[in-house]
């Protein structure tokens, strides 16, 4: 006979709002961004093929680092679970043993950089020009993805306590110390792009040291022996929301590489372009990420004090919010983005079609908001497995599939590859909405609650 299910007890405490959790998190990554845009800038101050370099080495940094998101994109929900059901001591336990997980996963991306730095370039056909700056970057970059990997889960269990103002402390200790160092390294002969790297492994360095205390401050208290355990307990319903939705971001990153190796079969000018302008694009989805994080947080929360209708709602409000703001944000930008490109060389040809990627990146962004939200509440209530079997295969089809049709097979290159990331951004979101509409993940969010208790 099977235990009759135990009612929820009644909420503690009012839940947390959006508002305080999303605004720190814009500023986190408007700043996490400039630091990346400038990085562009001073890359593209060394000529074209050494911006070509940076926006190749960021997008294989992004496709290794997705290997802490078998974690990463866990630990949070978890987290915040736990402590909306009011269970602080179990909380404690995923923290340090997603911090044992991130040294795991970290290093393994870090070895997986060091190893395959002469060879990435080669994967993903770009120019010769460009491989020769691309494997020093690598190479220098690999050590700091290991701390990179303990930083983001520090972070997400600060985030989980609502500790949004403190995570945003640190974060701006770090990009100033990154941001500081990389003005002073990158444009010095000996250093170029691997100053960009030391700059990284440093200002990541600076806030572990900050991490550290603001965990106690928390009443986390982390042990050295915590950086290697793995318990099985605490890391299995981590494992359960992180692995699919780790999965479904490398299926991302895999069929963006695709694109990439389009671009890069476009030339050096094409690949330089379509870095400035995903640079750029980045600024326009701030809104987004921002209240699909917030949203991400405040709904574990609600699902582990059982209030499945409060978080309805709440998912509603900022779908909207993240719409308006990112469509309205990318529209501004494609308007004014003669001057935004100036920024990045003076090309007249690289501008004008730089301009007209940035026309299409407005088509983008509301299709990447639907998702940005979307799937990080569904990830929330514990429906991780759907965004990864649905998502993969569109992504595999319309995002990788459409680049290489549209991009070269007809002819349209970079216009055609973006018109790609659009279709597939819009296919997924809407796709995503209508799962959530559905309320197809009740049922699950029911389990988590009585999970969390």
């Amino acid at each position: 006979m099977t235990r009759p299910q135990q009612p929820l007890p009644p909420p503690a405490s009012a839940p947390p709002r959006l508002w305080p959790i999303a605004w720190p998190l814009f500023t986190e990554l408007l700043l996490g961004l400039g630091v990346g845009l400038l990085g562009t800038v001073w890359a593209a101050r060394l000529g074209p093929a050494a911006a070509g370099a940076f926006s190749l080495g960021m997008q294989v940094v992004a496709l290794l680092f997705l290997l802490f998101r078998i974690v990463g994109a866990g630990v949070g929900v978890v987290v915040a679970q736990r402590l909306g059901a009011a269970r602080a001591d179990q909380a404690a336990e995923v923290a340090r043993a997603s911090m044992g997980a991130a040294t795991v996963l970290g290093g393994a991306a870090a070895v997986l950089a060091w190893v395959g730095a002469a060879h990435w370039p080669l994967w993903l056909n770009s120019p010769p020009e460009v491989a020769q700056h691309t494997t020093p970057l690598l190479q220098a970059l690999a050590p700091a993805l290991l701390l990179d990997a303990w930083v983001a889960c520090g972070v997400a269990v600060l985030r989980a306590h609502l500790a949004a103002r403190r995570t945003l402390g640190v974060v701006l200790l770090m990009l100033a110390l990154q941001l500081g160092l990389s003005l002073w390294w990158m444009p010095a002969e000996q250093f170029g792009l691997v100053g960009f790297a030391a700059a990284f492994a440093v200002s990541r360095i600076a806030a572990l040291l900050a991490l550290w205390g603001l965990w106690r401050g928390v009443g986390l208290h982390l042990r050295a022996s915590d950086l290697w355990r793995l318990p099985r307990e605490p890391l299995r319903d981590v494992l359960r929301i992180g692995a699919p939705a780790a999965a479904e971001n490398i299926a991302y990153r895999l069929a963006f590489l695709a694109s990439m190796a389009v671009v890069g079969q476009l030339g050096t000018g094409a690949m330089a372009v379509h870095g400035f302008v995903f640079q750029l694009g980045t600024l326009a989805m701030l809104g987004g990420m921002a209240a699909g994080l917030a949203a991400e947080v405040v709904v574990g929360h609600l699902v582990g004090a059982g209030r499945l209708r409060q978080a309805d709602h709440l998912l509603r409000r900022a779908l909207g919010l993240g719409l308006v703001f990112s469509t309205l944000l990318a529209a501004a930008m494609a308007a004014t983005g003669t001057w935004w490109l100036h920024w990045f060389t003076q090309d007249t040809a690289l501008i004008q079609l730089g301009l007209t990627l940035m026309w299409c990146h407005v088509l983008v962004e509301p299709g990447r908001t639907f998702n940005l939200v979307v799937i990080n509440a569904l990830r929330a209530t514990g429906d991780a497995r759907y965004p990864v079997m649905v998502g993969s295969g569109v992504m595999l089809i319309v995002l990788a599939g459409g680049s290489w049709l549209l991009g070269l097979g007809l002819g349209w290159g970079l216009v055609g590859v973006w018109l790609a990331y659009a279709a597939d951004e819009w296919l997924r979101g809407l796709l995503m909405w209508r799962r959530w509409r559905s309320l197809a993940w009740v049922k699950g969010a029911r389990g988590e609650a009585q999970g969390a208790h």
